[in-house]
């Protein structure tokens, strides 16, 4: 850890603050954030504090740590008025905003987005319109109120454009992805954060790569809800990839709810076509269609195969009708009543996979 003597000027605090930033970008976190508390601690230059409260705030929402981003917003609100700087301010109040959001605590989260809005007559405060839009309409989405989120949505694509801020845009993007989501609007849903995507794609070179990990997982979602599946995994592992990287752990946390999603649709997808064989196997044998019914009786066990549905004592289906069923430790399944009365020691399935094709 790095130890200053004294105090810390204006001059030594920016260039302090600078080298946590590369440390950050360059994911050694616990160094950036080494430093910038060390400055919080030493430095007398109100302007540096409330930047690096800043930085801190921003780091510790990336890693998940909301409460603590809470503290250190709180903390930054009152540097802010010891400045007494009605721009500082309406930031300090953006970013108590945003942690309430993330904290889910909706009420709050609009109390202080419209306080920033209020504040009309501060520069910054103008050019943060669009990011209080932002969080505004994802506050009512988060309470269910759908028009006014897509109000706040469109209010904040109208900032995006106007100033012509690209992130801003694609932020939006996503939480209008986010939006059509809810409300089953699937082809919309892919739309916003594919256009998200682009914006990274065209502009996005001097961006932090989470804005491309966001888009990634948007489009992942909306894929996934439309059946690509394959679409879905190949967005939803690039974006987890990135947020590995950066150490994100909400979005970690989304991507591994998306992979459990799609990997649960395959499963459903792979059942429901092992029910259609089931079907159409009693279709045919009641019609006495023997080369049919045959058909569809190697196809039904040739599901049950890839999905290793089956009981590898008795070779009846699993999961068609309800059983007992107990797990072994290598996770193969079979019929409680088959592993009772086999009195065997270890797992057939096993067994068998570990002979050669030359010895059998």
């Amino acid at each position: 850890m790095l130890l200053f003597e004294g105090n810390m000027g204006q001059d030594q605090t920016k260039q302090q603050i600078e080298k946590g930033l590369r440390l950050y970008q360059s994911n050694e976190t616990t160094k950036a954030l080494e430093i910038w508390k060390r400055v919080l601690e030493k430095s007398t230059d109100l302007p540096g504090r409330f930047r690096v409260l800043g930085c801190l705030i921003t780091a510790h929402s990336e890693m998940g740590k909301y409460k603590d981003m809470m503290q250190f917003a709180v903390t930054q609100l009152d540097v802010a008025r010891e400045i007494a700087d009605s721009d500082y301010v309406t930031e300090s109040y953006l970013n108590l905003a945003r942690s309430n959001e993330k904290l889910c605590d909706f009420p709050k989260t609009v109390a202080y987005c419209k306080t920033c809005l209020s504040m009309q007559g501060t520069t910054v405060g103008l050019q943060l319109n669009g990011q209080v839009c932002l969080s505004l309409g994802n506050a009512y989405l988060g309470l269910s109120s759908f028009q006014k989120a897509l109000e706040c949505f469109e209010k904040a694509l109208r900032y995006a454009h106007s100033n012509d801020d690209k992130m801003l845009e694609c932020r939006v993007c996503c939480s209008l992805g986010n939006f059509y989501i809810q409300l089953k609007d699937y082809e919309k849903a892919l739309f916003f954060p594919c256009k998200g995507a682009e914006l990274v794609g065209d502009y996005g070179k001097g961006w932090s790569l989470k804005y491309k990990a966001m888009s990634q997982y948007h489009m992942a979602v909306a894929y996934r809800k439309l059946g690509r599946s394959e679409d879905a995994m190949q967005c939803c592992e690039e974006s987890m990839k990135i947020a590995i990287q950066h150490r994100d752990r909400p979005l970690q946390a989304l991507c591994l709810l998306c992979f459990a999603d799609i990997h649960r649709h395959c499963i459903d997808a792979v059942l429901y076509m092992l029910k259609a064989h089931w079907l159409r196997e009693t279709i045919y044998r009641t019609k006495g269609s023997q080369q049919l019914l045959r058909e569809h009786v190697v196809k039904f066990h040739e599901c049950l195969e890839d999905m290793e549905l089956y009981c590898g004592m008795c070779g009846d289906s699993i999961g068609d009708k309800n059983s007992q069923l107990q797990a072994l430790p290598c996770s193969h399944l079979f019929h409680l009543k088959c592993l009772q009365s086999s009195g065997s020691q270890g797992c057939p399935n096993c067994r068998r996979s570990a002979v050669k094709p030359g010895y059998v």
